[in-house]
């Protein structure tokens, strides 16, 4: 039930490109022999208005195709490319095919987005009426995709917050039914709970949430805890899905459909490993070589194509692969700078240092884990949008590939926040048992 929701929000991803075929060059063929055609009628004497006049009334279709509630201007349209008018004064030698363009160049003028206004007034330049009906078409094609797009565009919206309520209403249906099914999501969330919790000897039966400590007594002070926020845990759980194990446990209840998103998870972890290869390359052989120009980029894209699809049954073998490829660019980039080749030491270093990334206990590929999970933390909150400035340092190499990585996994994490608000009730029995069931004092919003 909940895949109607993903599905909508793909079409923000989809993207028109023209694609070279036998089609589309017979379609090029024959627009140009009906261009030359209507070229020798308009400069015939006399000239034959007859194809103009039929591109004219496409054209104020495609006009009124754009204006469907502004009856005053398509009333103006209608008038001022009056068919049977025009086929009139074709016949008797008076038709003003100038003043005609003129007009539709002005409403075009009045209709299409301010990025396309350069190209409206450079049309008016053009004198050849053949060559300035085609531009028209051209032209107009490009306002209308320009609408199209912030149609659906604005569709896309409005389908999601209705696909969102159709989901809470299901969800909530479902809960009705078994009041008991959202275990998992209670374990996930008192397992983030836990990790964020401040430690305390004595806690106070009642504590105001928000990151300061409540005072049970006037001498209570010391011994009172720090209960965090709902939001700290929440996003704490958010974060903790990107290092989750799927053969181990299942997702929870509530981030099921999320789960449909496992590219995110997946490109985390290669993102992990390509920088922690970048990062020992570049410990081992120095800013110099990795300051090469395209060695950065050859080593991420060597190390993607050998570990994607990465399976646990050949990690090592992939990781020597890895390692021997690595040392085999370095020591091509060496030369070609006329730098001295690695020491008959230093290759089985450089190589083992790569293949002991394969452990997930490796320090280096946790450090690298740890920073690229706290970035990507920042997606998740308010103050998201200033998280390429706080870019670390060493994940530079990946820049790119993480921030894409970042708006996609916060986009995820939006939509599901706006489709539960069951979090809330499992959070408070978490941080504060002892509270009465309707209380939400001391307690803060997503």
């Amino acid at each position: 039930m909940m895949s109607v929701r993903y599905d909508s929000l793909i079409l923000k991803d989809l993207e028109a490109s023209a694609v070279e075929s036998l089609e589309n060059r017979v379609k090029e063929t024959l627009h140009k022999a009906f261009w030359d055609s209507l070229q020798e009628q308009l400069s015939a004497s006399p000239p034959d208005y007859t194809p103009a006049i039929q591109l004219l009334q496409e054209i104020e279709a495609l006009l009124l195709l754009l204006l469907p509630r502004h009856n005053q201007l398509r009333s103006q349209i209608e008038e001022a490319l009056d068919m049977e008018l025009m086929r009139q004064e074709a016949e008797h030698g008076a038709l003003d095919i100038h003043a005609l363009t003129t007009y539709v160049l002005g409403t075009m003028a009045r209709l299409c987005a301010p990025i396309r206004d350069e190209q409206v007034q450079g049309l008016q330049s053009l004198t050849d009426p053949a060559q300035l009906l085609r531009e028209l078409f051209r032209v107009l094609g490009l306002i209308k995709m320009d609408m199209l797009n912030f149609t659906v565009q604005s569709l896309c919206t409005h389908l999601q917050d209705h696909t969102i309520q159709y989901e809470r209403k299901k969800f909530q249906e479902l809960l009705d039914k078994l009041p008991n099914s959202l275990d998992r999501t209670r374990e996930w969330l008192c397992k983030a709970a836990a990790e964020v919790s401040v430690p305390s000897s004595q806690p106070p039966p009642h504590a105001t949430v928000g990151g300061s400590a409540a005072a049970h007594s006037p001498g209570a002070a010391s011994s009172s805890a720090t209960v965090p926020s709902l939001r700290s845990v929440l996003n704490r759980g958010y974060v903790n899905l990107l290092c989750w194990e799927p053969g181990q446990k299942e997702y929870p209840e509530t981030l099921f459909m999320d789960q449909a998103q496992p590219e995110v998870q997946a490109q985390v972890n290669q993102l992990t490993i390509a920088a922690a290869v970048l990062l020992v390359t570049s410990a081992m052989c120095g800013s110099t070589l990795c300051g090469s120009p395209g060695f950065v980029a050859r080593l991420k894209w060597v190390t993607k194509v050998l570990l994607e699809g990465l399976s646990c049954i050949r990690c090592e073998e992939a990781f020597e692969d890895v390692s021997d490829q690595v040392l085999q660019e370095a020591s091509r980039t060496l030369s070609q700078l006329g730098y001295p080749a690695f020491t008959t030491d230093k290759c089985p270093s450089l190589k083992g240092q790569i293949k002991s990334i394969a452990d997930k206990g490796n320090a280096v590929r946790h450090v690298i884990e740890q920073r690229i999970r706290s970035f990507l933390s920042l997606f998740i909150s308010p103050d998201g949008q200033n998280s390429q400035k706080d870019f670390p340092k060493d994940l530079d190499p990946i820049q790119e590939e993480l921030l894409e990585v970042g708006r996609r996994f916060g986009s995820v994490i939006h939509n599901n926040r706006q489709l539960f608000g069951h979090y809330s009730g499992i959070l408070k029995k978490v941080l504060l048992p002892d509270a009465e069931p309707d209380s939400d004092a001391g307690m803060d919003s997503f």
